[in-house]
């Protein structure tokens, strides 16, 4: 009977989740997998890899056991997610994903030297507000494309035809939904900041990068924006060929914006462990500024390239840790080396 009852117990403590979920070390993922410069693949020596954190659903006894791990943390929804469901949370990490992507390949091609445009696709739907009339319409993740026949050239053209409205008005807004097209209708409501006709939505610039010199890049099901970085110093290297990795297997993580400047993320110590794990020689670490605000709120906090450096003491790893403001900085670094052996 009891020993029927322990394994019922057992079962159920490994089995059943909890309303939590466990952070750790993810996946070390190649990127000569994941990139394609003028329709052809990376094969020079050595590799730039993006890091990942995993994240799965707790039960009770995995949380037990990431209680006592050093790269491991339990998590509430709340803090992972926000406010968002399980559905919104993966259309926005799917767009901090393209946004990154977008973002990597025009620092590239820069740097690289080669002609590119821009163009717009829409507004991007980041949030919506409760008491927008388009609450249960358009949904986080879809892209508008216009209202009442009306296209744009930026999400401040959108914003300020908008504003050109009524509080009230009835408009028809043309969207993209898993790329199908659609339309909703409702009512502009008044907005706080500044008492003029909105939609109720918080938005972004969705846009699309081309150039003369074709490039993918196809992260699969990773979401998020952290292989910024990472995606940037792999485009380079198959639009330039210079063979800056010179046989080293290089990780790390880090955003990109327009400027080339490498932005803050989370879990990097998770990061780090997972790159160990996988025989990475270099980990390119963001070294964020913190500010007073930042300080304030969290005094103990730390940039990600300290936090990276006290997980590699902790991991005892080989790994040289290498911090870096911007996409220069790792190419400086980079120039620098000599080949591996």
């Amino acid at each position: 009977m009891w020993p029927f009852a322990l394994i019922i117990f057992l079962i159920i403590v490994m089995i059943v989740p909890i309303p939590y979920y466990i952070e750790g070390p993810g996946s070390t993922e190649n990127l000569k997998e994941f990139v394609t410069v003028d329709n052809k693949k990376d094969s020079a020596s050595g590799a730039f890899y993006l890091t990942t954190v995993g994240v799965r659903k707790a039960t009770l006894g995995s949380a037990l056991i990431a209680n006592f791990s050093d790269f491991k943390e339990i998590i509430s929804k709340k803090d992972l997610m926000g406010t968002s469901n399980s559905s919104e949370y993966a259309r926005i990490q799917q767009y901090y994903m393209s946004s990154s992507k977008n973002a990597a390949i025009e620092q590239a091609l820069k740097l690289a030297d080669i002609p590119y445009e821009m163009t717009f696709k829409g507004v991007y739907v980041l949030a919506i507000e409760d008491n927008s009339s388009f609450k249960d319409k358009i949904s986080v993740g879809d892209t508008v494309t216009g209202i009442d026949g009306n296209t744009f050239k930026s999400s401040e053209e959108f914003v300020n035809y908008v504003k050109e409205q009524k509080v009230g008005q009835e408009v028809t807004v043309s969207y993209l939904q898993d790329n199908e097209p659609k339309e909703a209708t409702g009512k502009l409501i008044e907005l706080p900041t500044d008492k003029k006709a909105g939609i109720g939505i918080g938005l972004t610039d969705h846009t699309e990068i081309n150039s003369s010199v074709p490039v993918e890049i196809d992260a699969g099901d990773i979401g998020g924006p952290s292989a910024g970085l990472m995606f940037t110093l792999e485009t380079y290297e198959q639009l330039t060929q210079k063979n800056i990795r010179k046989g080293y297997r290089i990780a790390g993580t880090g955003t990109i914006n327009t400027d080339g400047v490498v932005g803050r993320i989370g879990g990097i110590d998770k990061k780090v462990a997972t790159a160990n794990e996988n025989n990475i020689d270099i980990f390119f670490a963001p070294d964020d500024e913190i500010t007073d605000e930042m300080k304030k709120a969290e005094p103990k906090i730390k940039t990600n390239y300290e936090e990276a450096k006290a997980a590699a003491e902790k991991l005892g790893t080989k790994m040289k840790i290498v911090p870096v403001k911007n996409v220069q900085e790792a190419l400086d670094y980079l120039d620098k080396l000599k080949e591996k052996e």
